[in-house]
């Protein structure tokens, strides 16, 4: 163990081999369908939790992880010989999650803990607490480390395309004649991160025309500068994502060894089934 261990939430979407390889302990988001609770990540994932969903009709709720999980995770990384702790969470403004890590330092206060809102989800934060973990790894101080996730998430650009409204309207997000109507229409919202909330960017008619939105906002995005990190994320759409993935390398070069990873269910159940997306990061 580090002297800094690295702390985040399944909201991070990263997968679990890619975190044990940064030794980046991930606090699961609880998933409610009526009485039963379930962990992101841990006892459900995305197809587990639609495949619940098209059979009661009805979406779960979401809860940010309790004080008491983060406190216990907390406590693991002490145990295990950690010194001080960095965690990073899920945009504030999508969840409780922050205030929630927050209050677990509470429960240990005569530790070093530091809490950062990421101000972003999926891997636009998972990609920050891996920023955190490599600067660990090279020798760099708490302080160093923030600044490298900080820095790295101002060049971190979001976009993905829904595959249907249908779960939208079961959220009571989008009415159920104007999601009948749009998927009627066969039109594809295009999602970005924009002041720590996932918002509706645009309306694209077809999926491949949504696709190729999405690749071009990249592009555009990226501004002529070299790819750092990149990833394709989606929901029960792993076939899906490698057509995308093709699609992505016919106008962008970037390594193979890309990280291809569910969105995740604390995340997914307000986008629903079928998204694909990518999160890119912009060299500096």
């Amino acid at each position: 163990m580090l002297p800094i261990a690295i702390v985040t939430d399944t909201d991070s979407s990263l997968p679990a081999a890619v975190a044990a390889q940064y030794g980046i302990q991930q606090v699961p988001i609880n998933i409610h369908f009526g009485q039963e609770t379930f962990q992101a990540s841990v006892d459900i994932n995305d197809t587990e939790a639609f495949a619940r969903i098209d059979r009661d009709g009805k979406l779960p709720t979401t809860s940010a992880p309790t004080p008491g999980q983060f406190a216990r995770a907390y406590q693991a990384a002490f145990d295990a010989g950690a010194i001080s702790i960095l965690c990073f969470c899920v945009s504030s403004e999508i969840s409780g999650t922050y205030n929630a890590a927050l209050t677990a330092c509470e429960l240990l206060p005569d530790r070093d803990i530091t809490v950062a809102d990421s101000r972003t989800l999926s891997l636009g934060q998972g990609y920050m607490a891996i920023a955190a973990a490599e600067a660990v790894h090279r020798g760099a101080s708490k302080e160093e480390a923030i600044a490298a996730a900080e820095s790295l998430r101002e060049r971190t650009h979001v976009y993905a395309a829904l595959a249907t409204l249908k779960y939208l309207a079961m959220s009571g997000r989008v009415g159920h004649l104007a999601a009948g109507m749009a998927n009627l229409l066969n039109i594809k919202p295009i999602l970005t991160v924009r002041n720590g909330k996932l918002d509706m960017l645009e309306k694209v008619r077809t999926q491949h025309k949504a696709w190729d939105r999405v690749v071009e906002l990249t592009v555009e995005s990226l501004g002529g500068h070299p790819i750092e990190r990149m990833s394709i994320i989606h929901v029960n759409a792993l076939d899906k994502a490698r057509e995308f993935e093709v699609r992505l390398r016919e106008h962008l070069s970037y390594p193979d060894d890309i990280i291809t990873a569910e969105f995740t269910p604390g995340l997914s159940i307000h986008s629903g089934t079928g998204i694909v997306g990518v999160v890119v990061v912009a060299a500096e």
